[in-house]
């Protein structure tokens, strides 16, 4: 008789159908803590308490696991900054209350880079799912960071704020000055950056965006 004290509870999980769902799950934390390359499937199977060959039923191997990790950490990315929209005020001014939503959500796609860098360095590690980031969502689906972008701008457009001509291609000019400071803070020479000098350069960079809009 098999000791009950002894049999990893994640086995009941996985008969229930569950362990994709739970490697997935593993592989995120992996992901929080050490970015891309701490998504390793052995490890995934080790936290969920199942074979390491289980995982081939669901995951082709490591590689599929990270993506779909991946596509989780531009899920969470992108729920940050929904939220930060959330509870923002509809002012008198519909130019001024679509910028001020600009500027929650750019700020909010800096702070998870530096408070979730793992994830945020996840989010764009596979080119396969980073092509898919592009596409705008499906009926159902939930946005992504980039798609969220172009909403807004869609927003500036019918508030009269940035004209039809100058809209086209404004996504990738606006998104490449947000996400190029997130990289420079987590990797490059601005992560010695004191952190109390951190936020305001954000909100300059937001707002010298916004200006050039």
């Amino acid at each position: 008789m098999t000791d009950a004290r002894t049999t990893p509870a994640a086995r009941a999980t996985y008969r229930h159908g569950d362990l994709r769902r739970a490697l997935v799950e593993a592989g995120v934390e992996l992901a929080r803590d050490g970015g891309p390359d701490a998504v390793v499937l052995r490890e995934a199977t080790r936290r969920v308490g199942v074979a390491p060959n289980a995982a081939y039923r669901h995951f082709a191997d490591r590689q599929a696991l990270l993506a779909a990790v991946c596509t989780h950490a531009q899920s969470e990315l992108a729920g940050a900054m929904r939220r930060s929209l959330i509870d923002l005020p509809t002012l008198a001014d519909p130019v001024a209350t679509v910028r001020a939503r600009m500027r929650a959500a750019g700020y909010a796609y800096l702070s998870f880079a530096v408070e979730e860098s793992g994830l945020f360095r996840t989010a764009y590690s596979v080119p396969q799912e980073l092509r898919r980031s592009l596409d705008p969502p499906t009926e159902g689906a939930e946005h992504t960071a980039f798609s969220l972008l172009n909403a807004l701008l869609d927003e500036l457009v019918a508030a009269g704020s940035l004209s039809p001509a100058r809209r086209k291609g404004a996504e990738f000019i606006a998104w490449s000055a947000v996400h190029g400071l997130a990289i420079l803070l987590l990797d490059g020479p601005l992560r010695e950056l004191d952190p109390s000098i951190a936020p305001d350069t954000a909100e300059r960079l937001l707002e010298i965006i916004e200006l050039g809009l």
